[in-house]
């Protein structure tokens, strides 16, 4: 199970970070949101992976709460940030006429 984790992590940064890299607003939004999807993967990972915690009132020592809780407000911060920058990146498209990250089209290139 932690060779899946890791490996989940490992594909999630690796594709954020290209999407990091484009040129394009849409692009970086998406890349940012999969970089944010690999933290919170990340931090609930760092609960201790363990099928035989016990739940609370069951005797045990119960699972640590406070990876969940801080993957659970990451995941509310994350979405309130995405549909304000889907929004940002919607205004920029209807005044510059496109979605360049800065702001200027890609040149044709030569034959």
């Amino acid at each position: 199970m932690e060779a899946l984790f890791a490996v989940t992590l490992g594909l999630l940064t690796a594709s954020g970070v290209y999407l990091l890299l484009r040129a394009r607003t849409f692009a970086v939004v998406l890349g940012l949101t999969l970089l944010s999807y690999a933290v919170n993967l990340f931090l609930f990972a760092m609960g201790r992976l363990s099928g035989d915690v016990a739940v609370l009132g069951q005797g045990g020592s119960p699972a640590d709460p406070l990876p969940q809780a801080l993957v659970l407000t990451a995941i509310v911060i994350g979405f309130a940030m995405t549909a304000f920058v889907v929004v940002l990146a919607l205004r920029g498209v209807a005044n510059l006429g496109n979605d360049h990250v800065d702001g200027r089209a890609q040149q044709e290139r030569a034959p």
